[in-house]
């Protein structure tokens, strides 16, 4: 209780704009020193497993669970179980063993110190690494082995094809016949968080939203001398700068130009110039969550007081389509259904070509929830578009309509837009707002 009151703290210190707007603040959401992440993330893993694991363990059916990796190619799942500030040095094996109304046991056998949240058992001066886990296997005499095998989901296949030899060798054929893929119960830790874990996640998002509105920003960019490659490394430096890290390389980028102005200037032209839209596409990592943004942006005019009226009202489009998409989050669902679903309303309701292409987003920015269409699949994705929507999950809601401009002569001009949601039983909720209007740059 005292470590629950500890972190519950922490939140109350951190979630500066929860349930808020798009974070428009001067002043940059705050950022915890590297000690203080490690105990967030310590606590936060604690409450993850008590709460989180037995359930699993027993909706997939599994008594026991193998995560077997090494080090410096570790097991997407093995990065989620172990504490901020922990070394893994050469072979990792970590179990868990459904004792019932005991519990999960959580055992590590290797040589890395998982503090508290893990019983040692293994002794490296009386055992060999192998035969300690041959020993665990077989005292506890499990009916169902889980694996991290998958040919779907890549953050579920994390077991390389030495060790699982290594694993098979070791226990023998009576337990290897007991191994099965943990396919589904990798994807619901994965994708799964707690109540704590989505309150500090609008904190993080506020954070990106920041960094998105000052890099879009007129104090920033000097329309006719700023180029998009001084924004890519203006927010790869401020991330950085914060000891935070970009799960994937910045793209800030000219999204459309009237054709008056594409005659003007080389298609290969990175000048912002007055009357571009904008367009970024980012992503930080922060407490091992990960962000994913798209935000568009207007460079106005000379004379220019707001941007075109033809605008607004697309990008109004665009935010109704948001809210068609995610008032199709069901729950059993599988990705194709929901993208099916959301499209068919949209085309009923007059949308101007509608196009979905988002997925989950969480401990990995693409993993492991379901796959909702893709920019060049609108109707099947085999795999990974059946997976399941789940609770207290989030999805990156990535998705664009196409919109003639009356101020640019009928012109079509895609929209495009990302924001991070959360889908909990009481419903969806952006995590910090979402963009309903564009930057202005002037």
């Amino acid at each position: 209780m005292i470590k629950f009151m500890r972190i519950l703290l922490a939140i109350v210190v951190l979630c500066v704009f929860i349930g808020g707007s798009l974070a428009e603040a001067d002043e940059l959401p705050a950022v915890l020193k590297l000690r203080d992440r490690a105990k967030v993330v310590n606590e936060l893993l604690e409450i993850r497993l008590q709460r989180l694991m037995p359930g699993f363990m027993r909706e997939e059916n599994f008594d026991m669970w193998l995560i077997i990796c090494n080090e410096d190619n570790l097991d997407p799942v093995f990065k989620t179980i172990i504490p901020y500030d922990t070394w893994t040095p050469i072979t990792q094996i970590v179990v868990f063993y459904d004792k019932g109304e005991k519990g999960v046991e959580r055992l590590n056998i290797s040589r890395t110190n998982m503090k508290d949240l893990y019983v040692k058992a293994w002794d490296p001066d009386k055992e060999e690494q192998w035969k300690c886990l041959a020993r665990v296997v077989a005292e506890r005499d499990p009916k169902r082995i889980a694996i991290n095998e998958s040919e779907v989901i890549w953050a579920a296949d994390g077991l390389t094809s030495t060790l699982k030899q290594r694993l098979v060798k070791a226990i023998g054929l009576k337990y290897a016949a007991r191994l099965h893929s943990g396919e589904k119960l990798a994807i619901r830790w994965l994708e799964t968080l707690t109540e704590e874990e989505l309150s500090i996640y609008h904190h993080i998002v506020s954070i990106s939203h920041h960094l998105i509105s000052d890099t879009f920003s007129s104090q920033l960019i000097t329309p006719g001398v700023t180029t998009t490659d001084d924004l890519n490394w203006y927010f790869w430096q401020r991330v950085a700068d914060l000891g935070l890290s970009c799960w994937f390389i910045p793209n800030f980028s000219i999204r459309a130009r009237s054709n008056a102005d594409k005659e003007k200037y080389d298609p290969a032209d990175k000048i912002i110039r007055r009357g571009d839209i904008l367009h970024c596409d980012v992503g930080i990592t922060y407490l091992r969550l990960n962000t994913d943004h798209q935000e568009l942006a207007y460079v106005l005019r000379q004379g220019e007081a707001d941007i075109p009226e033809g605008f607004k009202k697309a990008f109004q489009m665009c935010n109704r389509l948001q809210d068609v998409f995610t008032g199709e989050f069901k729950q059993g669902l599988t990705g194709n259904e929901i993208l099916a679903n959301a499209l068919n309303r949209a085309k009923r309701e007059g949308i101007s070509k509608p196009r979905i292409y988002s997925h989950s987003i969480g401990f990995y920015g693409h993993e492991p929830g379901p796959l909702i269409g893709l920019p060049w699949e609108q109707v099947n994705c085999p795999g990974r578009g059946d997976v399941v929507m789940d609770y207290n999950t989030c999805t990156s809601v990535e998705l664009s309509v196409t919109c003639p401009i009356p101020e640019w002569g009928g012109q079509e001009v895609r929209i495009g837009l990302e924001q991070n949601a959360a889908f909990t039983p009481q419903g969806v909720v952006y995590l910090d707002g979402r963009q309903t209007r564009f930057h202005i740059i002037r």
